[in-house]
């Protein structure tokens, strides 16, 4: 009877180490996330805010919050990961734990303000639009880097770039002007130089440019217009700075479908019927494209451009007031046509 008794016993003590093995294998090395997804764990989060938001991919809770404690993860580490169906609680933890998050591929193009960039990027990153246009607008750090309120737009050069996505907006910027001192070699500025330029005075003509046409291949075209204006002390008298010049009066959501003989009567220095030279920044962000038409413009003696009523989204070029005003009679007259 008691070696009966002593096997059973042993039996018994095997079936539980069989039963805690199983339950340790499901703890830890079992599945436990039910499918692909995006988690975002915010700036400031607990365990519990992990938690909640680990909750819709997991299988067992509790196997998690277990082993958690057990790992010792209590050290939050915020980020955007990825976690993929068919991972275990250890592989889950050890990520989490690590910050191994993966970086996020942004890009922004064409924002035509300060506030809109900070509103595209903040659809991209964790920091909210005001944290971005504060550190933007931030007067101490533009006038230690050669900038001001006018010009700071220039500091973004338009492209794609990888960034964790809780990067805070202190460490965007500082990145963003690394780039900026990147773009801006010695070949660049020596072109910039070359016409009588600096790096924020082609980023402010590059702006016009590009609002005066949506042609890429016609930019260089333009871009040397107004550098023939400019050389000549003529006044630039470029439509998209005098819409400009209204906005900053009116609101950004003004819209002028066609800038009038009325319109260019406005007080302001971006009004370039008014003003000589460059306006103190640029009207808009411009892109590459524009900025290298600037850099390496047509060489030509047109001084005058008008929309062109047989190649549409172009524009009719002159080198006299004379063909000007045929041109532009041209275009009035099939304005008037359209009922415009």
């Amino acid at each position: 009877m008691k070696i009966k008794t002593k096997l059973s016993f042993l039996f018994l003590i095997v079936v539980l180490l069989v039963f805690a093995a199983f339950f340790v294998y499901q703890k830890i090395f079992h599945s436990n996330v039910t499918e692909n997804a995006i988690v975002y764990i915010k700036t400031g989060s607990d365990f519990d805010d992990v938690l909640h938001v680990l909750e819709p991919y997991l299988k067992n809770k509790d196997s998690f919050l277990l082993l958690s404690k057990r790992m010792k993860y209590s050290h939050i580490k915020p980020g955007r990961y990825e976690i993929k169906s068919g991972m275990n609680n250890v592989e889950l933890i050890r990520m989490l734990r690590a910050g191994l998050q993966k970086p996020i591929k942004i890009s922004f193009n064409n924002q035509e303000t300060l506030e809109k960039l900070a509103g595209r990027l903040s659809q991209q990153l964790e920091p909210d639009s005001l944290q971005f246009l504060e550190i933007f607008k931030d007067e101490k750090f533009l006038s230690e880097n050669g900038f001001d309120r006018a010009n700071a737009i220039s500091l973004f050069i338009p492209n794609s770039y990888e960034f964790y996505w809780n990067t805070s907006v202190e460490k965007f910027r500082d990145k963003m002007l690394k780039e900026y001192q990147k773009f801006w070699n010695e070949d660049r500025k020596a072109k910039a130089q070359k016409q009588n330029l600096t790096p924020l005075q082609v980023s402010t003509l590059a702006s016009i440019v590009q609002k005066e046409t949506a042609t890429v291949s016609e930019r260089k075209t333009v871009a040397g217009l107004y550098l023939n204006r400019l050389r000549d002390q003529i006044l630039l008298q470029a439509d998209p700075t005098v819409i400009f010049a209204h906005r900053q009066i009116k609101g950004q959501d003004y819209e002028m479908k066609r800038v009038l003989l009325k319109d260019l009567e406005i007080d302001s220095r971006y009004n370039t019927y008014k003003y000589e030279g460059l306006p103190p920044g640029p009207i808009s962000m411009p892109d590459i494209s524009s900025i290298e038409a600037v850099l390496n413009p047509e060489k030509h003696d047109y001084y005058y451009m008008c929309a062109s009523v047989t190649d549409f989204g172009k524009h009719a070029f002159a080198k006299t007031l004379a063909q000007h005003n045929i041109n532009a009679a041209k275009y009035q007259k099939w304005v008037a046509e359209q009922g415009y």
